[in-house]
């Protein structure tokens, strides 16, 4: 179904400016930071620090995607910092960190993390009203118009077998359940009978919604509906005005929409207000030789 909760479309704040704050920013720092105060030092290598501070972030970082803060995960968290500091310093023995690639990627990283932070600031900074919310929900709701439908459908490869189901139909229609647990290729709605319950025609594909659209309740497909899935026989069940979920329910995906809304317009007038000058359109790729012909 077709609701105001799918119309909504989130963009993180880390895709919109193409953002990622990971590890390896923080940690990329790590040969050249200031030396942490002695109270805050998890451990040291060779002399160098390792702040309490990044163990903290790591932690953090780890328990945002499910793992628990533990000794063992403190533990693996000092050994994996101790064994990049201890790689890190053997490449500025090197010279690496003067190398050109080695620095612009760590400028990138460096850019990244701060354009993050930017982001996290401004949506700590600039929460949502409950008007601008009620706003956006009337602007929403306003252009949910139409009708929703309850429909029944059998999904096959050919259109031949859609006709003889067709057939079948005609003789008896009430064995249109049965029919769709034998014949239907769609693993999602065949042992339910076909039932797909109710939807918008729109969330549907384009031949599938119209001719569904089409039917009068309690009727079937005359001729096989064909899609990029196939060929289907569809029944329609029952048809109502659009249902819109009330606003309390679709508030938090509603204040996610209105933040990254208002994000974008800040970051697109920060770009229009800057000078940008594009010297040389970079250098596609070059084909790849076509294989000889055997």
């Amino acid at each position: 179904m077709m609701s105001i909760k799918s119309r909504i479309v989130l963009v993180s704040a880390a895709s919109l400016l193409t953002l990622s704050a990971c590890n390896a920013g923080e940690q990329n720092k790590t040969a050249t930071a200031p030396a942490p105060a002695a109270g805050d030092v998890a451990a040291t290598v060779n002399g160098t620090a390792i702040g309490k501070n990044r163990v903290e972030l790591l932690v953090k970082q780890r328990a945002g995607m499910g793992q628990p803060d533990s000794p063992d995960t403190r533990k693996s968290i000092i050994d994996q910092l101790a064994m990049q500091l201890i790689v890190s310093q053997e490449a500025i023995k090197k010279g690496l960190d003067k190398t050109p690639e080695v620095t612009d990627q760590i400028d990138l990283t460096k850019q990244s993390i701060l354009a993050n932070a930017f982001v996290q600031d401004y949506i700590k900074n600039n929460p949502v009203s409950d008007d601008m919310l009620k706003a956006e929900y009337d602007k929403i709701k306003a252009q949910m118009t139409g009708s929703e439908y309850k429909a029944r459908h059998i999904l096959v490869e050919k259109e031949a077998e859609a006709k003889d189901i067709i057939a079948k139909l005609k003789k008896d229609a009430k064995q249109f359940g049965k029919l769709s647990k034998e014949k239907s290729k769609d693993p999602g709605s065949k042992d339910k009978g076909g039932d797909l319950g109710w939807f918008d025609p729109r969330s549907m594909v384009p031949e599938f919604g119209a001719a569904a659209a089409k039917l009068e309740k309690g009727k079937f497909t005359l001729e096989p509906v064909k899609s990029q899935f196939g060929y289907h026989v569809i029944l329609l069940e029952d048809s109502r005005p659009l249902q819109i979920p009330p606003f309390e329910q679709v508030k938090p995906q509603l204040s996610q929409q209105v933040q990254q809304q208002n994000l974008k317009k800040l970051v697109d007038d920060m770009k229009a207000k800057a000078k940008i000058e594009i010297t040389a359109a970079p250098a596609a790729a070059p084909a790849a030789p076509a294989a000889p012909a055997k």
